[in-house]
């Protein structure tokens, strides 16, 4: 990984003090942390093995994209699909101009900041490499340490079709890491029949 310039480090600093503002809290080695403050590390940690050399860019955009999600609740849209997918889309949009505007406060150019912007925003999903490989992370981090507790508040069906879903949206390279997630034999038995 190539290494990061000094203002990498305090945009860094500067978007985990807004994700320690989370009030949700989780237990994480025996330790209560800031919930999206949790989820930003283990982005980090999942594109570590996504793309180890991962630019500057990507590496900022993984560490941002639930920038203070919990500002805006799913409970404020309609409890149905479009409602699910107008929420996606303007969460991606707010996060997005956060980041961008944390990036531009610390010295990063306005080319850089509109660039972590779009991949936040998920825009050109399977043709641009680095919104992929943002992509990839999210799924590895969803499917390691979100989906065993997702799978109890869900009917099978649903489960299977969502599984289908974030599979479609990984690349190979994906496919390939989804493989060394250590799993529980229920989880590993929905993830086989839908991949079946």
């Amino acid at each position: 990984m190539t290494e990061p310039s000094a203002r990498f480090d305090t945009a860094l600093r500067q978007l985990d003090a807004l994700h320690a503002e989370d009030p949700r809290r989780e237990l994480a080695d025996g330790q209560e942390v800031p919930q999206e403050l949790l989820y930003a590390e283990r982005m980090s940690a999942w594109l570590a093995q996504v793309d180890p050399d991962a630019s500057e860019a990507l590496r900022l955009a993984v560490r941002a994209q639930h920038l203070q999600r919990w500002r805006v609740p799913r409970s404020d849209y309609p409890q149905d699909r479009p409602g699910y997918l107008t929420w996606r889309r303007d969460l991606g949009r707010i996060q997005a101009e956060q980041a961008a505007r944390v990036l531009g406060e610390v010295g990063y150019e306005a080319e850089f900041c509109e660039r972590v912007a779009q991949m936040i925003r998920k825009e050109k999903l399977r043709h641009d490499a680095d919104t992929q490989a943002m992509e990839d992370t999210a799924c590895l981090v969803f499917l390691e340490h979100y989906f065993a507790d997702f799978s109890s508040e869900h009917d099978e069906e649903k489960l299977i079709r969502i599984l289908r879903k974030t599979w479609h949206k990984m690349s190979p390279r994906g496919h390939e890491l989804v493989a060394t997630i250590p799993m529980t034999p229920d989880a590993q038995r929905l993830v086989q029949k839908a991949l079946a």
